[in-house]
């Protein structure tokens, strides 16, 4: 598995669930399955099944966390030279050509994508449309509901 690229936030993200997973939920969850026992019967215990279910999911998403942080290229937009280029990172604000529309959006990492806070994954249509790009350049976008075109007014690395 190559190296995922993800901000230095979305890192921070993912370090703090990492965190509370270990401390906090994985020693809850053990308290449960041990309440549970204490209960009598586990075969037709839901209340085990549950805690039993529930610790899977948690294990589960530990171990993607640790994944995905031991694979993680960590990059600091703050620290980036990219001449005004688009690149990871970089907070890019936005023309729709046709409804004249002004957008900021940041270049993150898969799992930090959120459009509603203005962050577009690296994998997005949008950001891969952008990669490379200058200021004054006219990016095509496929979207589903056909192509758009956006001008790209400014390139920050923040």
């Amino acid at each position: 598995m190559g190296k995922i690229p993800i901000t230095l936030t979305g890192a921070e993200k993912l370090r703090a669930e990492l965190q509370e997973l270990k401390t906090v939920q994985r020693p809850a969850i053990s308290t449960a399955i041990g309440e549970a026992r204490a209960h009598g019967d586990i075969a037709e215990n839901a209340e085990y099944h549950a805690a039993k279910e529930r610790q899977g999911f948690i294990e589960g998403r530990i171990s993607d966390l640790e994944a995905k942080l031991a694979n993680a290229q960590i990059i600091n937009p703050a620290l980036l030279d990219a001449d005004g280029r688009c690149v990871f990172g970089a907070t890019v604000d936005l023309e729709d050509m046709k409804s004249g529309e002004v957008v900021t959006y940041q270049i993150v990492g898969d799992d930090e994508g959120d459009i509603k806070q203005g962050k577009v994954s690296i994998g997005s249509p949008l950001a891969r449309a952008l990669i490379g790009r200058y200021p004054g350049d006219v990016a095509e976008v496929k979207a589903p509901g056909g192509v758009r075109e956006y001008e790209i007014l400014d390139v920050k690395y923040i």
